[in-house]
C-alpha cells in the first residue's frame, strides 16, 4: 500500500508572515525608530558623551500650596519639583509634585552663575520648597521653619537626583548661592546640615575649621583673600580688594548656608574658618594656586 505524504503545514509560515506584517506595521525593527520622513538608527552609542546635568538648586515659594502651584504652573516661572508644606496627604510615601521632565530646561534659576558656568537653567534640576521665607512679626521678623516632614521629602528626592547624575557635593547649592545680589532663598533656617548627614551636599570638617578658626583669629584673610576664595568655591565675585555690594552679597549666601548663626556679609574669623575648611576639603589644588594656604 503507498505511504500518504502529508503536505507541510501552512501555520508555521502563516505565523512568520503574521509577524513581519506586524513588525512593518510598527517599525519595530531592533534599534530604529520611525519618524515624519526619515528613520533614525539608535544601535550604535558614542561614548564621548555626559549628563546634562550637574546642578542642584535648592529654592523656597515664598508663598503657600496653593498659590505655589498656580505660580510654577504660569507662563513665567517653573521647576522640576515642587514639595508642599506637607507632602504624604494620607500616603505611605510623601507625594510630591514633578511639574518639569528632568530632561527639559525648567525656568527656575534666572541670571546665575556658579564656578565656570552661568544661566544654570541649563545644567540644573530645581527643586522648589513651600516656604514663607522672612516673616514679620509682633516680635519683629523671623524665618518661617521648615516642617521635619517636609524635609525627609527634600532629602528624598535631592538624595534620588544626586546618586542618578552623581553630581558633585559643591553643585548642590542655594538660589542665594547662584545669585547673591538678587535672591536669598532658601534662607539660613533651611537644614544643610541635615541634607549633608544625609548624603547630599557639601559641608566642611570640625576638626578643619578649628584649626582654621585659630589661625583666623590672629591674622584674617586680606578682602582680596576673600573674594579669591569665594570665587574659588564657587560665588559670582570678581576680585576688587574692597568690601563691595557683590562681596557682601556672596557672604551673606555663603553664611546662610555654612554659617547661618551670623549672615549680615561682614568677614570674620568664624567665616573664613568656614570656607577654608571647605576649600581644603573639596578644592585642596585651589588654597595653594591662588595662594590661600
Amino acid at each position: 500500500m503507498p505511504r500518504l505524504i502529508r503536505p507541510p503545514s501552512p501555520w508555521p509560515a502563516l505565523a512568520l508572515l503574521a509577524a513581519s506584517a506586524l513588525l512593518a506595521a510598527c517599525g519595530t525593527t531592533p534599534g530604529i525608530e520611525e519618524r515624519t520622513g526619515y528613520q533614525v538608527d539608535r544601535r550604535h552609542t558614542a561614548p564621548a558623551q555626559s549628563s546634562r546635568i550637574r546642578h542642584l538648586v535648592l529654592h523656597y515659594t515664598d508663598s503657600g500650596d496653593a498659590r505655589s502651584l498656580k505660580t510654577l504652573t504660569g507662563p513665567h516661572v517653573s521647576v522640576h519639583y515642587l514639595i508642599p508644606r506637607h507632602p504624604g496627604d494620607g500616603h505611605a510615601a510623601p507625594r510630591i509634585y514633578q511639574l518639569v521632565d528632568e530632561s527639559r530646561r525648567a525656568w527656575h534659576a534666572g541670571a546665575s552663575a556658579w564656578r565656570n558656568r552661568s544661566n544654570l537653567n541649563d545644567t540644573s534640576i530645581g527643586i522648589e520648597i513651600v516656604n514663607h521665607g522672612p516673616l514679620d512679626t509682633a516680635q519683629g521678623m523671623r524665618w518661617d521653619r521648615f516642617p521635619a516632614v517636609q524635609i525627609d521629602a527634600v532629602v528624598a528626592v535631592a538624595r534620588d537626583i544626586v546618586e542618578r547624575y552623581a553630581i558633585d557635593p559643591t553643585n548642590v547649592v542655594a538660589h542665594a548661592d547662584i545669585a547673591p545680589q538678587r535672591k536669598i532663598d532658601p534662607g539660613p533656617r533651611f537644614p544643610w546640615a541635615r541634607l549633608h548627614r544625609a548624603g547630599i551636599g557639601a559641608w566642611p570638617d570640625p576638626a578643619s575649621v578649628a584649626a582654621y578658626r585659630v589661625r583666623f583669629e590672629g591674622q584674617p584673610p586680606t578682602l582680596g583673600q576673600w573674594q579669591r576664595a569665594l570665587a574659588a568655591y564657587g560665588y559670582p565675585v570678581i576680585a576688587s580688594g574692597e568690601l563691595d555690594g557683590q562681596t557682601r552679597a556672596a557672604l551673606r549666601a555663603f553664611q546662610m548656608h555654612f554659617r547661618p548663626a551670623r549672615y549680615d556679609g561682614n568677614p570674620d574669623a568664624e567665616s573664613a574658618a568656614i570656607l577654608w575648611a571647605l576649600l581644603a576639603r573639596y578644592r585642596p589644588t585651589s588654597l595653594e594656586r591662588l595662594r590661600l594656604e
